[in-house]
Order: structure tokens, then C-alpha cells, then sequence
């Protein structure tokens, strides 16, 4: 097998072809760029090269930059290993080269792999080529001279969507904009680009200097306008994320003051960003999401995945009808069952309308939308389901149904075939003590809306089988779902971590804090809504049934009121009859409902937990460590009982479940920024003052006093065994 590297051939016809070589991607580690530069050097000084052709084997040109460079930065804090690639490659070597270069792109080309083409003479692509600039995605800039390349090449409206939308294109766009010179068959690349570059050394067509380019960038009022409104944007879908405006500075700078200028400036701002706390959070987050696709004694002991085609769907409710529209889009066959035909009925109609809704919003085709449609069958009976693969089922949480139904199943499906639930909260072993199939019994944990969200909660037991674990992750690959394997408990990892946050809200707000304030604040912080709206949204149905079981699990560490109880005799329902702690009128935005005031303030009476009887005073930092400090208290249990085998499990799940900000890297890191001992002594102060729900756990207690990160990892004890 080759070694990864950098290799250069002369052809008879003078052209050097420069080949980069790094599986899967052909990432451009520092050696990778090194090799580049030196074969360039070498080219340059030949006499037997008249013109070069940069080209990816294995089908790829390059995927970018190698990010595991990033992770090394931030555990060290020194920045001074990252390489002047844009200045002493792309511009001093390739692109003011006195030989021109021509780049053959197939596959993809993203991120430094697009810099790299982009400072080449001409880019000749195979067809459904991607490319891009996603560095956005974690929280640098391009930093290959990208800010500078791209603007000159499409234009700035296209390159400034481009780069701030960490938008991909294919080939054939790229062919319309102007990024791409050429499309031509695969088997046709080198031929073709070998002539193009022939033909620009010996002028037959023109040699273009990227970065000498200014056709496409229009007049400065106009650029002005556009970075403008680009800022604008950035301001209203960008919070908290520095890199958009520092990616526009330095698209800037090289529009007012020119190409070079603008090449220093996107070099220097690039080594500062790269050490924010945003990059961090990203980057962490990026490797975290690898990391789940890791389970210990599952993907390391020689399993393979069995196929599965055929899965039964129990129930065509809201989660249902979500986990059905997953299976189809991804080209599952699928049997919905329902207990009548009214409910069958709306269970099929719910999926048609998730499938065509995807249509409206132009992310799927038509023929796609009927090709999944064709996939699904629904019955009223399980005469269908012994040839399934797989059964999730979706019922209402009711233990006693759950039980019966998967005594039938046992009896009735293959015995191949995974008992899967759905259930948010409930204990698996439960559900299956009655069966002897308790092997093929797991948690397919969806999150609302099942087909949008792309979380995948796996919930094992002890007596799970690693085949089981390991068919269902592949599953979750395939509906394009981020597979999470966890221990199994009341809530399991999400849903138990997180518990406290809507109680943290209520307690706060019976401690005297206006429910829109804790809303706003909880907003500016990152999520996509507070937690008083997310309740609207998810209908107060669902908070009255979680709050009796986690009552009734972690008993002595829950917040319990009657506001729920009472807004729900006042007749609100949240967004589902337009009256909650927010009022919901068509093609308007949620407003706070004044009238709402008064029935907080009997709650208030009624659960009399203001010292003295008088509302606290609070900083607007302390109501959002009041609700979040409180979910890294549990996350800590969570972690000391092992439900996660890593930390970062639990962020990313923290991430992808409960929208937690990707950019703080998730709930565990989040809380390693601020510190142990911090969030300790605060959690301390509180429970002194409030009570236990923010007494601190013992690992908290216990990894604050000693100094270590949260996210250190535990030791394996036989709590944690028995549940991974």
C-alpha cells in the first residue's frame, strides 16, 4: 500500500503532473503541504516542464485542511505550528509561479482543497464535483487565501453566501459561476487538463492570475452594500460567533485595499480566531461527533452489520409518523400499524405531508417524494410483520401497553428481528420483563420531529446484544441520524441531563424572575428559544407526564408547582390553541400574553418559595447559570453512573437533542470552560438558600475539589458496567 505523500510525474508532453495522496480525503496535513511546495519548487526550476497539473488520487482532490492541526492548537495554545500556507504557497509559489497550473478536480474539493484549485491558472472538473469553504463550521475563516480567491472568481454576493452559508456546490454551478473552467468525464480529467495547461503556457489561452482578477468584484459602493447587508445577516443568524464578521473584515479589506492586502489580513485574523473560545467549541464538537460511531466490545470485535430492509413502525402518532418519513426518504420499506383506520389514516396522511413539505421547501424532487411514498403500507394487524427486520414502536407512554405489545411481537416477529421502543423515559428492562427475547430488546430514542432532529439516542440494557446495538447504529447512519449509545434509565442520557433546565425556569420564576426576561436571556445565550416558549411548543401535556416520572425517580431533587396545572385550567395549551405564556397569531411572530401575569402570580402564592415573600434580585448572568448550572449538576450523575461511555457523548447528544449551542461545544465542555470549583460553589450557594434542587452531586463535588476537567474520564465502576 502507498504511503501518503506527494509525487510528481513528467510527461513527454512537459506537463508535470503533481499528484497528492492521503486517504480517505487526501487532507492537506503539513506534510502534504510541504510535498506540494516542494514538487512546485522542483517543476519551476526543470527545464523539461513547460506547464503543471495538480490532481487527487483515489478520486478525490482534497478535503482540506487536516483539522486534527486545530484540536493539537487548542490543547497547546500555541499557534505558531500553523503553516503561511496562502502567502508562501498559494500566492509566492503557485500563484505568481512563472510555469502555469492547472487543477483537475474530482470528487470533492473543500475547504484548503478549494484554496489550493482556486490559486491554480485554470480548474477542470469532473462532473458532481462538491466544493466549498465550510471552515465557518469551525469557527475560523479560510485561511488558504479563500476571503481573496473566491470574490474574484464568482463574484462577492455568490462568494459571501458561499462562505458564510458553508454552502457546497456541485461542479456544474461552479461550471455557471465561474469557478470551474471546464466539466469533462472523469476518465477524461488528466487528458484535458494536461492540455489546458499547455495551452496557457504557450498562450493559446489566456493566463489568469486569481488574485489579479477584478471583473467580477464591481464597483466599491456596490461591494460596500453587499458586506453591508452581509453583516447585517451575520448579526441576526450568527450570534455569538465572531468568525462571520472576521471572515467579512477580511473579504473586505482586500476588495477597499486590494488582493495582497487582503491575503495578510485573512492570514493574521485566521491565526487569532483559530484560538477563540467558538473555534473550540466546534472543533470539539466535530471530533465528539466521530467519536460516537466508537462503542467498546460493539465495533471492535469483528461484528458486521445484518441488512435491514423491512421495518415495522407501532403507532402513527407525532414520533411514529417522524420515525416512518426517516425510513422511507432513506429507502426502507415500512409497515405502519395503528389500532383503527381513522388513526391509520391520519398516521399515513401525516407522512405524505412531512415528504411533500420537503418537496414545497425544494429539498427533495418529486419523483423521490413518490418513490419513499411507495415504500410505505399500513395495516391494522401483524400479518405483515413476520418478515421484518426491525419493529419500533411509538404507542403512548403507557408501561402496560408497551409490555403487551412486546409479548406479541416475541411471538410473531423472526427471530432475527430487533424489538426496538421509542420510549423517552421509560426503563427498557420494564418493558421487556416479561419476555424471553430481552436480547433483542433496545431504545431507538428519536427526537421530535423524528425526521428533522438528527439525534439518535440507542438505549442498551445489560442483556442487549452487541449485533443488535451495532445493526441499529448502522440504521441510524443510514436515515442520516447521528447514533448515540446509551445506558439505560429514567430519561436515559437527554432527557435526564436536561430535566432540571424547564424546572431551573420554574423555580426561577417562582423565586420572582419575569418569565420573558429568563426567556430572552436563554436566547442570547445560544438556544433556539427559551424555555417558557419551548413549553408552548411542546404542549403542556407532555411537561404534566414528565414531571410525575422524574418526580417519582429522583425524588427529594425536583421543583414541583402548580402553574402548569393552572394555565391549563385558565384554557391554554401553549402554541396548539395559540394561548400559552405567549400569544400565537398566523404569520406572526410568538408575543408575550400579558394576561398570563396573574396566574403566574397565584402559582407564586401557592408554591411560596420567595424568601420573605419578596422576588429575588438577580444579574442577567445568574438566571442563566440558575437554569443551566442545574443540567451539568445531573449531567455529572449522568457521567458518574456511567449512562455515556464519554463525555463528549453527552455533548454532542446535548447538542443534537436539545439544540444546546454547537458553538459552546456542548454541555460538558461548556461547563469545563467555566470551571468545576465555579459552577460547585455556585450550585453550594444556592442549595444553602433555595433548597436541594441545586444541592451539588458528589462527582461534581469531588472533581471540583481536586482540580480535574469534567470531562475526565471516570472510573469504571459496576454502576457503570452493568448499564454499557
Amino acid at each position: 500500500m502507498a504511503k501518503p505523500g506527494v509525487t510528481m510525474e513528467v510527461g513527454n508532453d512537459g506537463v508535470a503532473v503533481i499528484s497528492i495522496y492521503n486517504p480517505p480525503v487526501n487532507s492537506l496535513a503539513i506534510p502534504i503541504l510541504a510535498g506540494i511546495k516542494e514538487m512546485f519548487d522542483e517543476a519551476v526550476r526543470r527545464n523539461d516542464v513547460k506547464a503543471l497539473v495538480v490532481f487527487g488520487k483515489g478520486g478525490k482532490f482534497s478535503g482540506g485542511f487536516d483539522i486534527n492541526v486545530f484540536g493539537n492548537v487548542h490543547k497547546t495554545g500555541d499557534n505558531s505550528v500553523l503553516p503561511d500556507v496562502s502567502i508562501d504557497l498559494l500566492v509566492n509559489t503557485i500563484g505568481d509561479a512563472k510555469k502555469p497550473a492547472v487543477a483537475a478536480v474530482e470528487g470533492l474539493a473543500l475547504g484548503g482543497g478549494l484554496e489550493l484549485a482556486m490559486a491554480c491558472h485554470a480548474r477542470i472538473a469532473a462532473p458532481r464535483a462538491q466544493l466549498g469553504l465550510p471552515e465557518l463550521t469551525l469557527g475560523v475563516i479560510p485561511g488558504f487565501g479563500g476571503t481573496q480567491l473566491l470574490p474574484r472568481l464568482v463574484g462577492l454576493s455568490k462568494a459571501i453566501e458561499i462562505m458564510l452559508l458553508s454552502k457546497s456546490i456541485m461542479s456544474e454551478e461552479g461550471k455557471k459561476s465561474g469557478l470551474i473552467d471546464e466539466i469533462v468525464s472523469s476518465g477524461e480529467l488528466l487528458n484535458v487538463s494536461r492540455c489546458w495547461a499547455l495551452d496557457i503556457a504557450e498562450r493559446r489561452k489566456p493566463w489568469l492570475r486569481t488574485l489579479h482578477r477584478t471583473d467580477k468584484l464591481g464597483s466599491l459602493a456596490e461591494a460596500r452594500n453587499i458586506l453591508k447587508a452581509a453583516r447585517q445577516q451575520a448579526k441576526q443568524v450568527a450570534r455569538n460567533m465572531p468568525q462571520h464578521q472576521a471572515c467579512l473584515d477580511a473579504i473586505e479589506e482586500g476588495v477597499v485595499h486590494g488582493a495582497y492586502s487582503g491575503v495578510l489580513k485573512e492570514a493574521k485574523v485566521f491565526k487569532e480566531i483559530v484560538l477563540s473560545d467558538t473555534s473550540k467549541g466546534l472543533v470539539h464538537n466535530f471530533f465528539a461527533q466521530r467519536a460516537t460511531s466508537k462503542v467498546p466490545n460493539v465495533t471492535d470485535v469483528g461484528l458486521k452489520p445484518r441488512p435491514v430492509k423491512r421495518v415495522a413502525v407501532i403507532g402513527g402518532g407525532l414520533m411514529g409518523s417522524g420515525i416512518a418519513t426517516a425510513l422511507i426518504l432513506s429507502n426502507i420499506y415500512v409497515v405502519l400499524k395503528e389500532i383503527n383506520s381513522e388513526y391509520l389514516l391520519k398516521g399515513v396522511k401525516a407522512i405524505e405531508a412531512n415528504v411533500w413539505g420537503l418537496v414545497s421547501r425544494k429539498k427533495l424532487t418529486d419523483d423521490k417524494a413518490q418513490k419513499a411514498l411507495s415504500l410505505l403500507k399500513g395495516v391494522l394487524d401483524y400479518s405483515e410483520f413476520k418478515d421484518v427486520d426491525m419493529v419500533i414502536e411509538a404507542v403512548v407512554e403507557n408501561i402496560s401497553l408497551k409490555q403487551k405489545i412486546f409479548g406479541e411481537l416475541e411471538k410473531i416477529c423472526p427471530p432475527h428481528c430487533i424489538l426496538a421502543t421509542n420510549t423517552s423515559t421509560i426503563d427498557l428492562n420494564i418493558i421487556g420483563e416479561g419476555t424471553k427475547s430481552q436480547d433483542r430488546i433496545v431504545g431507538a430514542h428519536f427526537f421530535s420531529p423524528a425526521h428533522v432532529m438528527p439525534l439518535l439516542e440507542i438505549v442498551r440494557t445489560e442483556k442487549t446484544s452487541a449485533q443488535v446495538i451495532l445493526d441499529l447504529m448502522t440504521v441510524g447512519k443510514i436515515i442520516k441520524k447521528v447514533p448515540v449509545v446509551v445506558g439505560n434509565c429514567t430519561g436515559f442520557a437527554v432527557n435526564r441531563a436536561f430535566f432540571p433546565y424547564n424546572q431551573g425556569a420554574h423555580f426561577l420564576l417562582h423565586l420572582g424572575v419575569d418569565p420573558f426576561r429568563i426567556d430572552q436571556l436563554i436566547s442570547n445565550f445560544g438556544l433556539p428559544m427559551g424555555p417558557f416558549q419551548l413549553q408552548d411548543v411542546a404542549g403542556y401535556g407532555v411537561a404534566v407526564a414528565v414531571k410525575e416520572i422524574f418526580a417519582s425517580a429522583f425524588a427529594g431533587r425536583t421543583f414541583e408547582s402548580s402553574l402548569v396545572d393552572l394555565l391549563i385550567k385558565n384554557g391554554r395549551n401553549g402554541k396548539s390553541n395559540r394561548k400559552g405564556y405567549y400569544i400565537y397569531q398566523k404569520g406572526s411572530k410568538a408575543k408575550p400574553d400579558p394576561s398570563v401575569l396573574p396566574i403566574i402570580d397565584e402559582s407564586r402564592k401557592l408554591a411560596n418559595v420567595m424568601p420573605g415573600g419578596k422576588p429575588i434580585s438577580v444579574t442577567d448572568q445568574e438566571v442563566v447559570e440558575m437554569i443551566l448550572f442545574p443540567v451539568v449538576n445531573e449531567s455529572c450523575r449522568v457521567l458518574d453512573e456511567g449512562i455515556v461511555i464519554r463525555a463528549s457523548d453527552l455533548d454532542v447528544a446535548s447538542v443534537l437533542g436539545m439544540s444546546f449551542p454547537t458553538y459552546r461545544g456542548g454541555i460538558v465542555f461548556w461547563a469545563d470552560t467555566i470551571g468545576a470549583d465555579y459552577i460547585y460553589k455556585k450550585l453550594k450557594k444556592w442549595s444553602e438558600a433555595y433548597g436541594n434542587f441545586y444541592k451539588p452531586s458528589r462527582f461534581l463535588e469531588e472533581r471540583a475539589l481536586r482540580g480535574i476537567p469534567l470531562s475526565a474520564p471516570t472510573s469504571t465502576s459496576s454502576a457503570s458496567k452493568s448499564r454499557l
